[in-house]
């Protein structure tokens, strides 16, 4: 791989830990964060955290991100060099 590479990363999960690293990674590379879940990927389209997490709140308000949120897993991750599985843990 390419050294400095904009790499396309999806993460499938917005809980705490996929929307930690969705945060982290969307700093430096394009990123898509998918769910099942519309109401939660419409508010990080509109930059507003689902969870309460004060670091991931600012982030998301003042941070500028290269982050996509969407339902649509062909568009998330056809042309991904990495996808991440953030699943719950609570089962």
């Amino acid at each position: 791989m390419e050294e400095n590479k904009d790499l396309i990363i999806a993460v499938a999960g917005t809980g705490y830990v996929g929307l930690s690293i969705v945060t982290l990674l969307s700093q430096n590379h394009k990123v898509y964060a998918v769910d099942i879940i519309s109401e939660k990927v419409d508010l990080i389209n509109n930059r507003k955290s689902p969870i309460q997490d004060d670091y991931i709140e600012k982030y998301l308000a003042e941070k500028e991100l290269n982050l996509t949120a969407t339902i649509d897993p062909k568009e998330a991750y056809t042309n991904a060099d990495f996808v991440v599985i953030a699943a719950p843990t609570n089962c």
